[in-house]
């Protein structure tokens, strides 16, 4: 997604600004980046959590993760409208028989996303259809405490986005990095993001010192996850600026008011 598209750096999904307000670009460097920059493919079929989100011209919006045989998690300004879901993938773009393929049924974004702050960026998307829990197709398990990764930590990202600002290079297959946490205060700093908008405790901001690791356009909605467990949502970062030191990944943190409303909604539907 490109910043200058919403002007906000989300990343994921490539639509005028004016398309529509509420949706930001997918963005692990707020709505501008939303690919994985500096890191590597990963073995086929590896990652059986992760889900692509495709326009309607086959092009990649953004990530997400199967957390039950009906439900992705992903990012609230991906722009899922008459998009599809693809299960089971590695390639971005061949046709692989491991491959499950599933229309959108509903979708729910969190009541109180705000596209301007970036709060609240987090969506359910209800796939019409269950499915087929195989090698290739596994659940990511929904962490059983919203514990806050400390600065220094180790996650990984990972996602079929851009590779390089300018110009967008996508991958032709699933790519992952992995990146540190950074804290809030550093995050939040005139080097940073300056309070542009604000990190909050409601988000983890994560990269690298020098930056050169990072998510970028096309990676928003995909998990972050920490020593293994799922922490984060891809979301958003600075536009044009994927794997710069001023403007690392900003993901979405499963608190538990967000643990709790996943919980609520998938049991209400």
């Amino acid at each position: 997604m490109s910043k200058e598209e919403h002007q906000t750096e989300i990343m994921g999904a490539f639509l005028p600004w004016n398309t529509f307000a509420a949706v930001i670009l997918l963005v692990i460097h707020g709505g501008l980046c939303a690919d994985i920059i500096g890191g590597s493919e990963v073995v086929p079929h590896s990652r059986p959590f992760m889900a692509q989100i495709k326009g309607p011209r086959g092009d990649i919006i953004c990530g997400g993760a199967l957390i039950k045989e009906n439900w992705v998690l992903t990012a609230a300004h991906c722009n899922v409208e008459k998009s599809k879901v693809i299960l089971g993938a590695h390639s971005l773009k061949k046709r692989e028989k491991e491959q499950q393929t599933f229309q959108i049924a509903k979708y729910f974004r969190y009541q109180c996303y705000d596209p301007t702050t970036k709060e609240n960026d987090i969506m359910l998307l209800q796939l019409r259809g269950r499915a087929k829990l195989n090698k290739a197709v596994k659940l990511i398990p929904l962490p059983t405490s919203d514990d806050d990764p400390k600065p220094g930590t180790i996650c990984t990202v990972a996602g079929w986005g851009t590779t390089t600002n300018s110009p967008h290079k996508l991958p032709t297959a699933l790519m992952e990095v992995n990146i540190t946490v950074i804290s809030r205060q550093i995050c939040n700093d005139k080097n940073h993001y300056n309070g542009k908008p604000v990190i909050t405790e409601n988000m983890i901001c994560a990269g690298a010192k020098n930056g050169k690791k990072d998510s970028c356009n096309g990676d928003s909605g995909g998990p972050l996850r920490c020593n293994n467990v799922m922490r984060g949502i891809t979301s958003f970062g600075k536009l044009k600026k994927c794997g710069k030191p001023d403007g690392p990944g900003v993901y979405t943190r499963l608190t538990k008011r967000y643990l709790e409303w996943i919980r609520k909604t998938i049991g209400g539907a």
